[in-house]
């Protein structure tokens, strides 16, 4: 049974930025920041996420789970956590979603932009072949492309980690169709695409299961994350 009373907020963003680990709102279960979502009060009085965890005011956290978060609407705990009236979507928790995919599609484009996103299917098969083992950090597919493609790529990364003994670095990502790869890459019908190793992949990919897992928590807290490469 989860526990309703209120949670204790954060102090705001800077006086918080040590912290490892907050409580849940709704489980009151103690977590590591990467596994919640922090919420505050915009000035207009509506409760908005704040995936970056910089945005000014005193911040209440729930686990990074469409489900939680629907709950948190659910049991008015936004009102009862901030200890005053707010206002609270009933699409709070497919609005947070929503903002999750710009998250991840902005990390996306900044890795294109600095040069570590190859797409097309002959460029990523290309790129498998001659890159040297721990170069290609991802292999991006769109969720709705076809099975033939994905398996051909999923084969190649395989085969090359298998030769290489490095199959579990390059991770197989799923979480966005090929309109939105489209939106990211400004380019048209991509379905297909390798991540290079740099900075701005370690934060597409961060963000990648940071939707993930929002998605697919289950009730245990468990979560099925971007999956590596086939064994």
């Amino acid at each position: 049974m989860l526990a309703i009373a209120d949670p204790e907020l954060d102090h705001g963003p800077r006086a918080e930025k040590s912290a490892i680990r907050r409580m849940c709102a709704v489980s009151r279960e103690v977590q590591p920041i990467d596994e919640l979502i922090r919420f505050v009060v915009a000035p207009s009085g509506e409760v908005v996420a704040d995936l970056k965890r910089k945005l000014p005011g005193r911040g209440l956290w729930v686990s990074a789970s469409r489900k939680m978060v629907a709950e948190a609407v659910r049991r008015h705990q936004f009102s009862r956590g901030f200890k005053r009236d707010v206002r609270v979507a009933v699409t709070l928790a497919a609005d947070t979603e929503a903002l999750l995919e710009r998250f991840v599609l902005d990390a996306l484009a900044m890795a294109a932009k600095a040069g570590q996103v190859v797409s097309g299917f002959a460029k990523v098969a290309d790129t498998l072949e001659r890159q040297a083992p721990g170069a290609v950090r991802a292999l991006i597919h769109a969720s709705d492309g076809a099975a033939d493609g994905i398996r051909k790529l999923d084969a190649m990364v395989k085969q090359n980690g298998g030769n290489h003994g490095h199959s579990a670095e390059v991770r197989i990502v799923n979480v966005l169709t090929s309109a939105q790869l489209d939106l990211a890459l400004g380019r048209s019908n991509v379905i297909h695409a390798a991540l290079l190793a740099g900075p701005a992949s370690d934060t597409f990919l961060s963000r990648s299961q940071m939707l993930v897992r929002y998605r697919m928590a289950d009730e245990d807290g468990t979560v099925a994350v971007d999956k590596n490469s086939p064994n």
